[in-house]
């Protein structure tokens, strides 16, 4: 009887290591499934970042160009507010 649990129980013990055995390399081919993709995500957003990069300096050369637009602006606004109300007054 003895011999017989003895038995049971390292069919047992191999069993369930049979069954952790299977399920880390199920868990270890999902993991290489998700390197690759992360690989190719990276890779894209290296492309993105190289396609992008001449955004940046031109972004700076709009901003100064919008800022001599607003100071233009300020000045005709001046100009206008002054020539409105030369003509309230006249007329």
């Amino acid at each position: 009887m003895k011999a017989l649990l003895v038995v049971f129980t390292l069919l047992e013990i191999a069993l369930l290591a049979g069954v952790l055995v299977y399920y880390l390399v199920a868990i270890a081919r999902s993991l290489r499934r998700t390197a690759v993709l992360l690989g190719k995500v990276s890779f894209g957003v290296r492309a993105i970042e190289t396609q992008c990069g001449a955004i940046g300096p031109s972004v700076g050369r709009i901003n100064e160009r919008l800022a001599a637009i607003s100071a233009a602006l300020t000045a005709l606004t001046g100009l206008a507010q002054n020539r409105a109300s030369g003509a309230h007054r006249a007329g």
